[in-house]
């Protein structure tokens, strides 16, 4: 009987929900005003964690952008790249992270890629320069993304504990890592102001993914189906 009643309880207690942990980013030196919204922060357990339960989600592509601009999943998960405008893309990405191509591919159609290491993934299209977005892939189910106004919320967050890391595309990799800390949470937490400063940051351009310029004119027509 003793030994069902502890049974019972562990599967009680491994149900209950965790903790909230709460706080808010402020940026300082902003390149840009009036936003604190797309910044990552999320929770590696101590010791030897289980990797996170991977899941499937999307980049929008429509009205020639990346949305969201700034998307976050844990390792192993797929993103899904809809193509919602009536032009052709070709996302790809060729920095650190995960390089990848989805080739050419037309309006209505979608491409999908599994991301399976952890790593900042800066995703570009081929065909228009100026698309970009940011996938962040974290090694942890406990992430949350800035709101405008700065604020963030991790939901059931289990007891423990856990280094915060930080990614905001506007910051150094020296200014993030030096933003790493130890937290022991012990039911909802709020942690605060979080200030993180774009001091240094260079917003660099970039080129296509056979390492050229891009055209003036993007050549956007493409061969449509049915179209000669």
């Amino acid at each position: 009987m003793t030994f069902r009643l502890l049974t019972c309880f562990s599967l009680l207690a491994a149900a209950l929900p965790g903790a909230a942990v709460q706080g808010k980013v402020e940026l300082t030196d902003a390149k840009k005003k009036g936003s604190a919204e797309g910044v990552v922060i999320w929770l590696v357990p101590a010791g030897a964690p289980r990797p996170p339960a991977p899941g499937k989600f999307t980049l929008d592509q429509r009205n020639k952008r990346f949305i969201p601009h700034i998307l976050t999943i844990p390792v192993g998960s797929q993103v899904d790249f809809p193509n919602n405008d009536p032009i052709f893309h070709n996302a790809f990405s060729n920095f650190a992270g995960q390089p990848f191509d989805t080739g050419l591919y037309a309006p209505g159609t979608s491409q999908k890629i599994i991301f399976r290491r952890e790593g900042v993934v800066r995703v570009f299209c081929n065909i228009h320069a100026h698309m970009s977005a940011v996938i962040v892939v974290v090694p942890s189910p406990f992430y949350a993304t800035s709101k405008a106004n700065g604020t963030f919320r991790l939901e059931n967050v289990p007891d423990g504990e856990y280094t915060m890391r930080i990614f905001h595309e506007r910051a150094t990799e020296s200014t993030l890592a030096a933003l790493d800390r130890k937290i022991t949470v012990s039911g909802d937490a709020d942690l605060g102001a979080i200030r993180i400063s774009e001091t240094g940051y260079l917003e660099l351009g970039h080129k296509n993914k056979h390492g050229k310029d891009y055209p003036a004119v993007p050549a956007e027509s493409g061969p449509y189906p049915g179209k000669k």
